[in-house]
C-alpha cells in the first residue's frame, strides 16, 4: 500500500501553474513535481512565476536569510 495516495481529481475551485507545460490547470492534472499551488483563482495561478520571483527577490535580500559573513562570529 503507498504512503501516500496520488490525488488524481481536484477540488473545486483549486488552481495549479503547471511548470512542464507552463500553463493554468484546474485541480492537480499533473504530477506534483510540475506544478505549483494550489491557488484561490485562476488569476493567482496566472501570477505563480511572479510572485515567485518577487518573493525569491524578497529574501534574497533579507538579512535574516544570510549567514554571518566568513570570519565573523554568529549574532
Amino acid at each position: 500500500m503507498p504512503l501516500f495516495k496520488r490525488r488524481t481529481v481536484g477540488k473545486p475551485g483549486e488552481w495549479f501553474y503547471c511548470l512542464e507545460h507552463k500553463k493554468v490547470e484546474e485541480g492537480p492534472d499533473c504530477p506534483g513535481k510540475d506544478r505549483m499551488g494550489p491557488y484561490a483563482s485562476r488569476e493567482e495561478a496566472t501570477r505563480a512565476m511572479e510572485t515567485a520571483r518577487e518573493r525569491n527577490a524578497e529574501w534574497e535580500t533579507d538579512p535574516r536569510w544570510h549567514d554571518a559573513p566568513s570570519g565573523e562570529p554568529d549574532a
